[in-house]
């Protein structure tokens, strides 16, 4: 009998339950609100079904997972070495259409100024007390562009990644509520209701150069987001190319499957309590909500500029996707505008813009490694 209490009382000991705390049971109980909200409510369930499971996983006390070797210390090991946001990367070119973009260059300016989001939300952070390197990686959610944020927060403050992630992951599952109303609210109706010109037809020819000179511009102009650029054009000459049907294939299903599952349960492995539990995530939240929002509002008021110039033949709706949602602000734009114009077909118009933030996020994030450096340097 003595026997059965001594092995009941080491297998207590030894248990997860003895060395649970409230902060634990905190995070326990936020992993599962994550999981409803992806599984229950369909907010970017293939990404935020994985953070949340990862989250529970990452708040089990006694685990090993942050000390000894295995698979999570190999899921780890691919987030904090800048693995995974790369390769993710390279899935979203394998299924991104540049086209729209090559045909209307014009558009890049929208995706420029919709990451005056992050710039807003930087200074924010900054008079809230966070230092420069924590602003930088706080303010690139306003780019809404998840792998662009947990790249460059791996490199500014690798301790905020798990806020970061959430904040930028759940802005762009709430897309289609955010944006309306900032929309409508720099907006007329007739505003609204502009019709755009049909596009002219890309060529074969500008398809396969576009991804190869982007690479070598912005690479040279700002190297520490080669990888994340080069894998994305990558990708996308995968598509483009004609002759490389299997690589792109594989990109843009198994391998971004796979990786994707990677990078979220990685994030969510980071939730840690002693990590997320504290007044700054409520901050990097708040702060989040208004990057993102003042990144839609700027570039909806340049597309406004733009209409101006152009002689009512832009509709400035298409500035809101500026932020790199890809493809959700897109098709906000295309929702809005039918709604004020039933035959207003804005999608491949707004792809312009949408898939220009991509880019532009990546620039931004470089920008900011290139003037302020990473941790440690």
């Amino acid at each position: 009998m003595d026997a059965l209490i001594v092995s009941l009382q080491s297998v207590w000991a030894d248990s997860g339950f003895q060395g649970l705390t409230g902060g634990n049971a905190i995070m326990l109980l936020v992993g599962l609100v994550l999981l409803y909200l992806a599984i229950g409510k369909g907010f970017e369930p293939l990404l935020l079904s994985n953070i949340a499971f990862g989250c529970l996983l990452g708040n089990v006390p006694k685990t090993g997972f942050f000390t000894e070797p295995g698979v999570m210390q190999v899921i780890l090991f691919g987030i904090h070495n800048e693995v995974f946001p790369p390769l993710i990367f390279m899935g979203v070119g394998a299924m991104t259409d540049f086209g729209p973009l090559i045909a209307n260059p014009k558009t890049l300016l929208l995706g420029a100024a919709a990451q005056a989001g992050v710039f807003v939300s930087l200074i924010g952070a900054m008079l809230l007390g966070f230092d420069l390197r924590e602003a930088a990686a706080i303010g690139i959610i306003g780019g809404a562009d998840g792998p662009t944020a947990i790249y460059l927060t791996i490199k500014m403050a690798p301790h905020l990644l798990g806020a970061i992630a959430v904040a930028a992951y759940s802005y762009m599952s709430l897309v289609p509520l955010i944006q309306p109303p900032i929309m409508n609210l720099f907006t007329s109706k007739a505003d609204r209701s502009i019709k755009m010109d049909q596009l002219r037809t890309v060529t074969r020819f500008e398809r396969i150069i576009f991804p190869i000179f982007s690479t070598i511009f912005i690479s040279l102009l700002l190297p520490p987001v080669c990888s994340l650029i080069g894998m994305l054009m990558l990708g996308n000459l995968y598509k483009e190319a004609g002759c490389l049907d299997r690589l792109n294939d594989t990109a843009q299903n198994a391998m971004m499957n796979i990786v994707t599952i990677f990078l979220s349960v990685g994030t969510g492995l980071t939730m840690q309590a002693d990590k997320f539990l504290n007044y700054q995530t409520i901050l990097i939240i708040c702060l989040g909500l208004v990057a993102f929002a003042a990144g839609t509002a700027a570039g909806v008021i340049f597309g406004q500029i733009m209409k101006v110039a152009s002689g009512n033949k832009v509709n400035p709706l298409i500035g809101s996707a500026g932020v790199s949602a890809v493809p959700m602000a897109a098709r906000v734009s295309q929702v809005v505008g039918q709604k004020a114009n039933p035959a207003n077909f804005l999608l491949m118009h707004a792809m312009g813009p949408n898939v220009a933030g991509v880019i532009g996020t990546a620039v931004a994030a470089g920008t900011m490694l290139a003037m302020i450096g990473p941790v440690g340097k």
